[in-house]
């Protein structure tokens, strides 16, 4: 089925989507998200509900829509014809260890340096905050923070983690 509706379509489709972008690369990835919609909704290409082309067409014409909005509501997106030098692999094993030993580490603190470093890490609340939710005076918890993190440093260490 797609590769009828490429054959016959995909040209005059390619030239549409070229028009609405300017750009050779956005309009093959329309067409191809144009062909895959047509996969997932074959009742939308019968015959009896109108023409194949107009539907391809329309749909094309929305989805690039949608793709400028997207990239009209981002922040500085940036376009450029060079690969970048090397690829950023994210590795979540990696994090998920780093998460595990981190959390280990934590169990190992006094539960004073815990609960501060739980509530300004953590939690993401200021020092005002923290030291409201602890029921201590702000000193205090910035004193915490402070031996709590070099606290958790020598734990870590023992837990073989450096720098």
């Amino acid at each position: 089925m797609l590769k009828a509706l490429h054959a016959e379509h995909g040209d005059a489709l390619f030239a549409h989507t070229l028009r609405l972008t300017g750009d050779r690369q956005r309009a093959e990835d329309l067409v191809q998200e144009t062909l895959l919609r047509a996969w997932q909704h074959p009742e939308a290409l019968d015959p009896a509900r109108g023409s194949v082309r107009a539907w391809l067409f329309t749909t094309a014409r929305n989805l690039a829509i949608d793709a400028w909005r997207r990239r009209s509501a981002r922040v500085g997106e940036v376009y450029t014809d060079q690969m970048p030098e090397t690829w950023i692999v994210v590795d979540e094993t990696e994090r998920a260890v780093e998460s595990w030993v981190v959390a280990e580490a934590l169990t190992r603190l006094s539960r004073p340096h815990r609960e501060v470093l739980v509530e300004c890490f953590y939690q993401g609340r200021t020092v005002a905050e923290a030291a409201e939710r602890l029921g201590v005076p702000v000193g205090t918890v910035k004193s915490r923070t402070y031996y709590a993190l070099r606290s958790l440093k020598v734990v870590l260490e023992e837990l073989g983690v450096t720098q």
